[in-house]
């Protein structure tokens, strides 16, 4: 098929094709129980693990795809698949996936590099709509996702995330196992949302109170939070947290208690 459609993987929109049958099937298995749910994949390119979802038993793929080249070559399998897999043509950072298809849903994707986190971001509000979402990052995002408090990878994307969901990295993807091979180690995670917030308080003071803490991460929290416009003393008391800590000693609860305090 990608010497049939001149599938070259472009650059300039991320791609990186996974080519390998076995890491297929075995993202296609870490993404299980599939029987009955309905699937949404970005960026599919030559349909290697669409092929495999399906296989899999889900009850129906909805691939989103912006490259043209590639959706013409999944015309082929879509008619072959014609009651269980739907191609649409587009930009996945435009469309909101959940207003595809019925609950129950999962997110299954290699995501593309270049847009991966804007994407995670963009979805983490309607996360509760979802069974899973399990997704290909690079390690180093994977890590950022997954990070403790108090390690180097610790930072905003972990709060925000971690707040609303339970991250798990599966296992590593080598570089060979892309065509082209990319120049960094690649990670399958799976997010499972909460049934309830970790901590309660309202997404948008979570937001700034990590974009200050973390905007000067080996500054104290008294000097840090000031960018908040508020100031900083008060509120760390009210949250019962000192002054003299940095953003990257705090668990996730803690911030969750700087943003109950920043919005009273």
């Amino acid at each position: 098929m990608i010497g049939r459609f001149g599938l070259a993987a472009r650059k300039s929109l991320g791609q990186n094709f996974l080519l390998d049958l076995n890491l297929i099937g075995r993202i296609a298995r870490a993404a299980a129980p599939l029987d009955g749910v309905n699937v949404v994949e970005i960026g599919p390119g030559p349909g290697g693990l669409t092929r495999a979802l399906l296989a899999a038993g889900a009850a129906s793929v909805t691939a989103i795809e912006r490259d043209p080249r590639c959706v013409e070559a999944l015309e082929e399998l879509a008619t072959a698949y014609r009651d269980r897999l739907r191609l649409m043509a587009g930009d996945a950072l435009t469309i909101d996936p959940k207003s595809l298809v019925p609950a129950p849903r999962k997110i299954v994707a290699n995501l593309p590099y270049n847009i991966a986190t804007a994407l995670l971001l963009q979805w983490l509000p309607d996360l509760a709509a979802y069974e899973s979402l399990t997704l290909m990052f690079q390690k180093e995002v994977a890590a950022r996702l997954t990070a403790e408090p108090r390690s180097h990878a610790y930072g905003r994307l972990s709060v925000l995330v971690q707040w609303t969901a339970r991250v798990t990295a599966l296992f590593d993807v080598a570089p060979r196992s892309f065509v082209p091979a990319p120049k960094v180690t690649s990670t399958l995670v799976r997010i499972e949302p909460r049934p309830a917030p970790l901590a309660p308080c309202r997404r948008d003071d979570l937001e700034r109170v990590t974009a200050a803490a973390f905007g000067q991460r080996r500054k104290m929290l008294r000097q840090s939070l000031k960018r908040l416009g508020v100031a900083p003393e008060p509120l760390l008391a009210a949250a019962g947290i000192a002054p003299s800590r940095r953003a990257q000693e705090l668990s996730v609860a803690e911030f969750c208690a700087l943003a109950r305090a920043l919005a009273a």
